[in-house]
């Protein structure tokens, strides 16, 4: 086993069991082969375990002698993880499995996304369904299907599939915060269409391509002021349809509704007098996102190169529409929790801007805590594009989650963690989606927490999981479980 190799850590089933997880594809809606495993994994076991409709996973665990008269307790993750690479890689996420390997105090991946949010937290909870010496009550592990692409897994629940009085949420990321509530979010789909139009004679093709941006979780990192690389393309698009007679072709920025984007790439025509001129202009960007971005982005990258005529062009109109529109759309934090100033009360991520020829994608995800402010941002957001003439629709709404300070399992973790540590742990509001809110609509009178280790860069290829705060992260859950309340 060499020194990279994850498997020698501890706590080592956890370890073992992410392990296996690296080795499944599992991208979001590639559930069959990970719903499969975690299947014949609960029945390896002997354990009891079901697969609903729609791919949801449970396997139940009774009671360790001694623990039959606390309250049972749901264990939830989601299966899925999202598929982020830098564009140089080549790895397929239907079929490749994940480089995991250890890095310093971290582990991480080559290049890609780690598939530590929530392979993690699912690992802990296999742990504890393999486990012999552990004391728990009742068990039940819950795995959702397609959380990072719309939390289609806990919208599907159906009633009385769970038993469980207290579910313990394991996809937040910051070891010694308590999680207790989180934003509620709804996406905007927006559509253009057109009719490619012919490229003026004597004008040639260049690829603007801008890259190095470090991205990230569109809930979690919102409030680092990252580049978001649809909005700095359009900036400079603007201005080289202004100033140097541009026109657009094609357009190809970000990926998923839910990742900052890292990377944008558009295809140009210029006539070809002005393509030194277009060059220089390149240049002149790099250097001034470069200057803008210091200290935040330090890997900017803004190039361009010649490349074959495409087949055709967007329509003047249309393309003026989409460059304003863009420009005028409103990205990242949007308003700050007034009595928690640090925590990120709504924002806007303008995720997807694509093109193929006939349609132009752009996809939001606007996030709140605060249900009218979601609504607010929301019609924001629709009117700026349907004034440019594109089709809108507000899709896939999903509840807040209102914290509960009297929850019986928040006083009792933050007892257990005080008498472990010494330290009373933060209890905190995410900005980010977690399933507890659609799945308290299913069953408003389950007892819900979320914690789990510190995870930094999730949604991005530089997500990485901290070593140390894992076994700290797997401690506390085994004395929480130790610890569950009387029924």
């Amino acid at each position: 086993m060499n020194a990279n190799d994850i498997r020698q850590l501890e706590p080592a089933a956890l370890w073992q069991n992410f392990y296996n997880l690296t080795r499944v594809p599992r991208p979001s809606h590639k559930k069959e082969e990970i719903g499969l495993f975690l299947e014949n994994f609960g029945k390896s076991l002997g354990l009891e375990t079901l697969r609903d409709e729609i791919g949801n996973v449970l396997v139940r665990k009774p009671a360790t002698p001694g623990m039959e008269n606390r309250k049972a307790v749901v264990l939830q993750a989601h299966m899925d993880m999202v598929p982020q690479k830098n564009s140089n890689v080549t790895h397929d996420f239907q079929t490749d499995p994940i480089d995991a390997h250890i890095d310093g105090e971290w582990v991480t991946a080559s290049d890609t996304t780690l598939g530590a949010d929530n392979g993690i937290g699912l690992a802990a909870a296999m742990s504890v369904l393999q486990s012999k010496d552990i004391p728990h009550p009742a068990i039940e592990m819950f795995v959702t299907v397609d959380e990072e692409t719309g939390m289609f897994g806990a919208f599907g629940l159906q009633p009385n599939f769970l038993k469980g009085d207290i579910l313990i949420n394991m996809d937040s990321e910051d070891e010694g915060e308590l999680y207790v509530g989180c934003a509620g979010g709804i996406d905007g789909d927006i559509t253009f269409r057109y009719t490619e139009v012919e490229i003026e004679e004597g004008d040639v093709a260049l690829k603007i391509s801008l890259t190095g941006l470090k991205g990230g979780h569109s809930g979690v990192d919102i409030h680092l002021q990252r580049a978001n690389a649809n909005k700095l393309m359009f900036r400079f698009l603007k201005d080289a349809v202004s100033d140097y007679e541009a026109r657009l072709a094609s357009i190809d920025g970000g990926s998923l509704r839910n990742a900052i984007p890292r990377e944008a790439f558009a295809v140009i025509t210029v006539p070809e007098e002005g393509v030194e001129d277009i060059i220089e202009f390149v240049k002149e960007y790099e250097e001034l996102f470069i200057e803008e971005f210091k200290g935040v982005e330090d890997k900017i990258s803004f190039t361009v190169e010649q490349v074959e005529l495409p087949t055709g062009l967007i329509p003047e109109v249309v393309q003026d529409d989409l460059i304003n529109s863009i420009t005028a759309c409103p990205n990242g934090v949007a308003r700050f929790i007034p009595e928690l100033p640090t925590v990120v009360e709504t924002s806007n991520n303008l995720a997807i801007v694509k093109s193929d020829g006939s349609t132009i994608t752009v996809r939001c995800l606007i996030r709140s805590s605060v249900e009218s402010r979601k609504e607010e941002l929301a019609s924001m957001v629709e009117s700026v594009f349907s004034l440019a003439g594109a089709k809108v629709a507000l899709v896939g709404g999903y509840p807040g989650w209102k914290p509960n300070l009297e929850s019986p399992i928040l006083k009792e973790m933050i007892k257990v963690y005080e008498n472990k540590y010494g330290i009373t742990p933060k209890i905190m509001i995410i900005h980010a989606g977690l399933e507890c809110g659609i799945l308290g609509t299913h069953y408003p009178k389950m007892d819900m927490i979320s914690f789990g280790p510190t995870i930094r860069y999730p949604h991005s290829p530089d997500e990485k999981v901290n070593i140390a705060t894992v076994q700290k992260f797997w401690d506390f859950l085994v004395a929480t479980l130790e610890n569950i309340p009387l029924k």
